[in-house]
């Protein structure tokens, strides 16, 4: 078949199609995740490049070794503890979501507690934290409909991470460590 015909016949095709056929289903929620996912593998790459970039100072390193050693071993205890009691279902979305929100309150008290009387690079830090628990209360309330919705539950992830990395960046910014 030539270029030609191809286009042809292409046309022709085009032009028998439905113009207001909808999809099956919503697509959104599928859209949503492929974004969610593009982004936190570009912030992924930034914070690795950071990381690789400059060192910590040697107690902020510990504590945050320390900090990521007990959210860990939190997590896998969960999980085992869920694993091991004779239950009738599986974690449900609100579960892992109290569970998610648990643990990501111990990890930024700690951090909070870790930079008390240090200093910060900017006085509106605490309004940013505010914003982002904001937006983490109406994803939660987002995921009492659809508590299973990994799209929510990943922004949700997001959201606290930005909350560590703000308290982190605004704390030890890496232009004043050397």
């Amino acid at each position: 078949m030539h270029k030609q015909d191809f286009e042809q016949l292409l046309q022709e095709k085009l032009a028998t199609l439905d113009k207001h056929k909808q999809p099956e289903r919503d697509l959104w929620p599928g859209i949503e995740l492929a974004l969610i996912k593009q982004q936190d593998e570009v912030r992924n790459v930034h914070h690795l490049n950071d990381s690789a970039q400059h060192s910590q100072n040697p107690l902020a390193r510990e504590v945050g070794k320390f900090v990521m050693l007990a959210a860990a071993i939190a997590l896998v205890a969960l999980v085992s503890w869920k694993n091991l009691m004779p239950s009738k279902h599986m974690i449900t979305g609100d579960e892992l979501v109290a569970a998610l929100s648990a643990q990501h309150e111990e990890q930024k008290s700690a951090l909070l507690i870790q930079y008390q009387g240090q200093t910060a690079l900017t006085q509106n830090w605490q309004q940013q934290l505010a914003e982002l628990d904001s937006a983490a209360v109406a994803i939660k309330k987002a995921l009492e409909n659809e508590p299973n919705n990994m799209a929510l539950l990943k922004m949700l992830q997001s959201v606290h991470q930005q909350q560590i990395n703000l308290i982190e960046r605004v704390h030890s910014p890496k232009w004043s460590q050397a």
